[in-house]
């Protein structure tokens, strides 16, 4: 079973170039758990995307454009998305931030 330990302190959690102008910090983990920080910077973009992996993001700052199917919407801090399994989505940062991801189950990918 792939598992991270127990606890994750931020200034020993490496960052990942996740994308131009994003880095992700990869927390805990476990088969069918994973949560994951990502900055951006203004004007960066997630692109669209799918994966087979339910996804559950929080804006801890920063404002975002994103698109989930067919449907966008700006997001600011404090607010929150949701994005089914197989579902294309992405983002587009309009002020830089962070989003707060959780996965289920574990994106392995980004191990």
């Amino acid at each position: 079973m792939v598992q991270s330990g127990f606890f994750q302190a931020e200034n020993e959690t490496p960052w990942q170039d996740a994308g131009p102008g994003a880095q992700r910090q990869v927390y805990g983990f476990g088969e069918n758990l994973m949560l994951v920080k990502v900055r951006f910077e203004k004007g960066a973009a997630g692109a669209v995307h799918q994966h087979p992996h339910a996804q559950a993001s929080y804006v801890a700052s920063g404002a975002f454009e994103v698109t989930i199917g067919d449907e966008k919407k700006v997001v600011a801090a404090g607010d929150g998305f949701y994005v089914p399994p197989h579902v294309l989505h992405g983002c587009t940062c309009l002020e830089a931030g962070m989003l707060v991801d959780a996965f289920s189950p574990c994106r392995e990918d980004f191990l």
